[in-house]
């Protein structure tokens, strides 16, 4: 498994799990599968609403001797209504409860939108605080202080743009050392790639298939299919294998850290083996022409009637 290195020493297996979208009652048998098969890194996140079950079957696999805590890469991620300095540790401890873990190796701020606590999602504008209320600055201090308590042995962001992460950088103590964003041949991010790239921010990229799966009301009209495109189809054609391991093996060599999300034993085995497909120059040139900087995921959640959030102030682009 390709790895990529931190400043300490530790590496992060470029291939994980992810977790989002997977249902109590599969995602623990989906976890214990792939650490069967030997994934070591597993994306969670708190908003999941799956972490317990998560937990249960990475203690599982540690308690049968399948695998070593140390040798496993757990990431989880910072939910909206605990921005702000003060509500970072008791959330990052709330999630390592859940996770029945000591520390997590990589803890994340999910979003750059800091709601009211106790609300678990926005209904109104009244349910968001004030972004300077949230901001990422005093929810970075938070951060920094669950990583010098040993709570997790890395910090950094997601769904961060250049702009957002310039502005914490300039401020910030510890440096963040992971920008987890969407990315996939419709949306390839080459500039935000290159400026974490300079900064030494390592990029992780969700919904690498397309997340065909994602609820309906996240969905555009008429969108793409990533894995019907005719495209990644022929590449897969031409390389004997699915358009998904095309679509994995794509992040994988240009360095980026992927976690596609999958319950079925055989689409784990299928995605684990993407690690071995290389794709040729010629490929990657062809993948490259897709990019139409198409956001699946466009944060358009956010935006309902007096949210102080545009599309525009979330990613900074025209």
């Amino acid at each position: 498994m390709r790895t990529i290195a931190f400043a300490n020493g530790d590496r992060m297996p470029l291939l994980g799990l992810g977790t989002w979208k997977s249902a109590p009652g599969d995602v623990g048998a989906a976890v214990q599968e792939a650490i069967r098969l030997g994934y070591r890194h597993i994306d969670c996140a708190s908003v999941y609403g799956n972490e317990p079950e998560v937990g249960e079957a990475i203690r599982s696999a540690i308690d049968a001797g399948e695998v070593r805590r140390e040798e496993l890469w757990i990431t989880s991620k910072l939910w909206c209504n605990a921005h702000g300095r003060d509500n970072v540790e008791p959330a990052l401890r709330r999630t390592l409860g859940d996770l029945g873990l000591a520390w997590l190796d990589l803890y994340l701020i999910h979003w750059p939108v800091p709601i009211k606590s106790g609300v678990a999602f926005p209904s109104s504008g009244e349910d968001f605080l004030p972004p300077a209320q949230g901001s990422l600055r005093s929810t970075w201090e938070g951060m920094e202080g669950a990583l010098e308590a040993g709570l997790t042995r890395h910090i950094g962001v997601s769904n961060v743009s250049s702009h957002k992460l310039h502005d914490l950088l300039s401020h910030c103590r510890i440096r963040p050392e992971v920008n987890q964003v969407e990315r996939h041949p419709l949306l390839q991010q080459p500039a935000l790639l290159a400026d974490c790239a300079a900064e030494g921010v390592h990029i992780t990229a969700y919904s690498p298939l397309g997340s065909g799966d994602r609820p309906a009301a996240l969905k555009g009209a008429n969108e793409p299919e990533l894995l019907t495109h005719p495209l990644i189809s022929a590449i897969a054609a031409e390389h004997g294998c699915s358009p998904a391991q095309v679509l994995i093996a794509w992040q994988l060599q240009s360095g980026i850290s992927t976690i596609p999300k999958s319950v079925s034993p055989a689409r784990l085995r299928e995605n684990l083996a993407a690690a071995e497909i290389e794709l040729t120059p010629a490929d990657l040139e062809r993948i490259s022409e897709l990019d139409q900087h198409l956001r699946l995921v466009d944060g358009s959640f956010w935006l309902m009637a007096g949210s102080p959030w545009s599309l525009q102030s979330l990613w900074d682009e025209p």
